[in-house]
């Protein structure tokens, strides 16, 4: 079964925040509002053993998400056909019960036309053919999706490449976060909404 995520190297992720605006830009994400947001990680340490590093942070395209499972008009689903977490506005009745559900805090809503948002992986490129915004505008050449389940694509030679022991997720809370993050260099810090309340006593994201 095709899983179409993203997979991110923080080692080559230089913070610049290209990813950020390219989809806002592209995507005419509200005012005050974002899909993804680059987030500092650090400094932690004591000098000189400082470490730092940024985290793009979007929806985690879910394997069991839970927005989806509180969502009382089916408008927030998975597609079965590529594992992507969407929002279809027009059956959106913007309760915002989905913004809770979300242990991360990436969806948000859309005050102007009273609806959720929240990234959908650039479906409107994709289905051109054409690669998504924040990937196709990253600087550092860090961010990067593809089809975690075919061995033979990019995403998942990356994953190979990197070995177990640097590939990482968000927290799980049974709903099997699908992003993936490479760090060789840093220490993984388990990072989480501060005003989530399953993360007292974790890092911000």
């Amino acid at each position: 079964m095709k899983k179409i995520t993203f997979v991110i190297d923080l080692d080559r992720c230089i913070g610049c925040r290209a990813c950020q605006i390219s989809c806002k830009q592209e995507n005419g994400v509200a005012l005050g509002a974002c899909r993804n947001e680059v987030k500092q990680i650090g400094p932690i340490g004591t000098y000189p053993d400082i470490q730092m590093y940024f985290l793009p942070a979007m929806c985690q395209h879910c394997e069991n998400p839970t927005c989806a499972e509180v969502c009382p008009t089916g408008a927030c689903y998975k597609d079965p056909s590529d594992g992507v977490v969407r929002i279809d506005r027009n059956v959106c009745i913007g309760c915002r019960t989905c913004e809770g559900a979300c242990p991360y805090k990436v969806n948000t809503f859309n005050a102007e036309l009273r609806v959720m948002d929240k990234c959908n992986i650039c479906e409107s490129l994709r289905a051109e053919g054409e690669t998504p915004a924040c990937v196709k505008n990253c600087a550092g050449r860090a961010l990067h999706v593809g089809d975690i389940n075919d061995p033979d694509s990019e995403v998942s030679k990356l994953l190979s490449e990197a070995g177990e022991e640097n590939i990482y997720t968000l927290r799980d809370f049974g709903n099997k976060p699908g992003v993936r993050y490479i760090l060789r260099r840093d220490k993984w810090i388990d990072v989480l909404p501060q005003d989530s309340d399953k993360t007292k006593g974790v890092a911000e994201l």
